[in-house]
């Protein structure tokens, strides 16, 4: 699992997050508040000093049952508590603005690149899930609200402990000098033995947030797939995964809970002597008549602020660790998202040419194990040849596929097609984005605007009249993996195609989800349209086989990477077309 050290490397990252945001648009913004926060921390602990001596008089006068002083140090009392509620609101309205504000930044962030191609498609690379990295749209939605406003709930701890030491230092060493020595070494004594027996909790943390984000992908799963499931008879199947997942989650927490129980035991005797150890060391002052009555409790009162400020790794131990698992989770996806965007090591070489696609000694390597794929192939298609991509290795068709959209890059050898927006891709499960049926069909291509007339007249040529009626119209947003079905949605990627009109289409196995006759007449369409299309399926007399007078040739490849290319001789070659040229497949 990819674990970058909190100390090391992570520090580094950690700290770029928070110089990032300052520097950023939002900075002035965040710093105003944070200044704001501060202002806000002094006069808290200003405050609390006063009510320390306002209390220390208040109980004075009772015990001497002095009624105006009694009631002169209550009407003190509660202006005190009065300015505390108001500074106190202030204080939380401004922390929760300025951890919204970070928490904005930083999920645009962090969306920004997992989004940038190809890091949420290489998030499934080998090499990627091999590190442990799961999981990425938790951290991005959960992880990034916890560690913003974790990160600035404890920093304004720190702040304000650090405050309060200094003030009640002052305080507490003026009542009994020993009893501010007791303090530092109690909450020294009591971090160190906190720290020993709950440091488990970071790791056991940073595993339950991995394995609770594991049992509840596998519920997505079952929502996500119900039909098939169904159909199949897999529920007894799914049942025992989901209840090896989630037995993963109790065993897990299981051990928290043991840590827990090992810390709270110490914690929690801990803060009780807290409340104790003034009393017994300040009380014979008060007997031998050296104090009045009220030192007492304003020895208590300063002990504890003293004692919770030297102890916040006691006190927020559990929270501590849950958050430096959190800080982690984020590092590591930081740190993964780098990792799918640094180069790797490649000898393809990409051209552009807008009337072809070619293939110049390409060799392609399956990602997994690196075997041959596709061995040395060489040729040109150019515009208006139909092509069929043929053979019984799907594993080299799909990597030829991935190829020539770019999105494969173990191989060596030179590939030419044309620029982004000439060019389209159909993948054997189609694809449309939630949304407007507007949006889904826009091509996205620059230069190309689609009206509403195209639109209709487009979806009429498919037969598509009725599904649009039933879904809405075309301002209706759906989630379209739900609202249509599977031929339903290749017939509106085969809309968004038409609507593009792009030189080059290439597609994965037309057949398969149409009928043969619907296929054929689609690529009918596209061929009337100028489009030229290289299908990749396969050839022969079986169901679902691409009939081979739809097309002028045929690649095929064979096991070990070896392929043969066949020319039916019924190319349609414009003006100004190149020839193909393919070379000698090798034996």
């Amino acid at each position: 699992m990819l674990r970058i050290p909190i100390n090391e490397q992570g520090s580094g990252l950690f700290f770029q997050l928070i110089r990032h945001f300052v520097r950023s648009p939002s900075g002035p913004r965040a710093i105003a508040l944070f200044g704001l926060l501060i202002a806000l921390l002094f006069g808290l602990n200003g405050l609390n000093i006063l009510n320390s001596y306002v209390g220390r008089d208040f109980m004075s006068a009772l015990a001497g049952r002095d009624v105006p002083a009694y009631l002169r140090q209550a009407v003190i009392y509660t202006a005190v508590f009065a300015c505390l509620t108001v500074v106190a609101v202030f204080l939380r309205y401004a922390e929760e603005r300025l951890g919204l504000l970070w928490r904005e930044w930083m999920t645009r962030q962090f969306l920004d690149l997992y989004l940038r191609y190809p890091s949420y498609y290489r998030m499934n690379d080998s090499l990627i899930k091999s590190t442990g990295m799961e999981h990425a749209d938790q951290r991005i939605a959960e992880d990034v609200r916890v560690f913003t406003t974790t990160t600035l709930s404890f920093a304004l701890m720190l702040l304000n402990g650090t405050f309060t030491a200094l003030a009640f230092s002052g305080v507490l060493w003026s009542i009994s000098p020993r009893l501010f020595l007791v303090a530092v070494v109690y909450a020294a004594f009591g971090s160190y033995l906190t720290f020993r027996l709950g440091h488990r909790l970071i790791d056991l943390n940073y595993t339950q947030l991995d394995k609770e984000a594991s049992f509840r992908s596998g519920l997505l799963h079952v929502g996500e797939r119900a039909e098939s499931i169904a159909l199949l008879n897999r529920e007894e199947r799914m049942s025992r995964r989901l209840h090896r997942q989630f037995d993963a989650v109790v065993e897990n927490f299981h051990q928290i809970i043991l840590v827990n129980r090992r810390l709270g035991f110490f914690t929690t005797g801990y803060n009780y002597l807290v409340q104790v150890i003034p009393i017994l060391l300040v009380a014979p002052l008060f007997i031998d008549g050296q104090a009045e009555f009220g030192v007492i409790t304003q020895s208590a009162a300063a002990f504890v602020m003293l004692i919770g400020a030297f102890s916040l790794i006691i006190t927020q131990f559990q929270s501590l660790s849950s958050f430096a698992a959190v800080i982690e989770r984020l590092i590591n996806l930081w740190y993964a998202i780098e990792l799918t965007q640094t180069e790797t090591v490649c000898g393809m070489d990409f051209g552009e040419d807008d009337d072809r696609i070619g293939y110049e000694h390409l060799t392609l390597r399956s990602p997994i194990d690196h075997t041959v794929l596709v061995d040395d192939l060489t040729l040109s298609i150019p515009h208006g040849t139909r092509v069929l991509v043929a053979g019984a290795d799907g594993t080299a068709k799909d990597a030829l596929f991935k190829a020539t959209a770019g999105i494969l890059d173990t191989g060596t050898g030179r590939l030419i097609r044309p620029r982004a927006g000439r060019i389209q891709f159909l993948p054997e499960r189609p694809y449309l984005p939630p949304g407007s049926l507007r949006e889904a069909l826009n091509p996205d291509a620059p230069g190309i605007a689609i009206t509403d007339t195209a639109l209709l007249e487009t979806l009429h040529a498919l037969g598509l009249e009725p599904v649009l009626a039933r879904v809405g119209g075309l301002e209706a947003e759906q989630d379209w993996d739900a609202a249509l079905s599977v031929d339903e949605q290749q017939l509106m990627s085969f809309a968004r195609v038409l609507l593009a009109q792009p030189r080059f289409v290439l597609i994965e196995n037309p057949g398969n989800d149409l009928d043969p006759d619907k296929a054929g007449e689609l690529l009918r369409m596209l061929t009337g349209r100028g489009t030229t299309y290289l299908t990749f399926g396969r050839h022969g007399q079986r169901d679902g086989d691409e009939p081979i007078e739809r097309y002028d040739a045929v690649l095929e490849l064979k096991p070990q990477g070896r392929w043969s290319w066949k020319d039916n001789g019924r190319r349609l070659l414009g003006p100004g077309d190149r020839p193909l040229t393919p070379q000698a497949p090798p034996p």
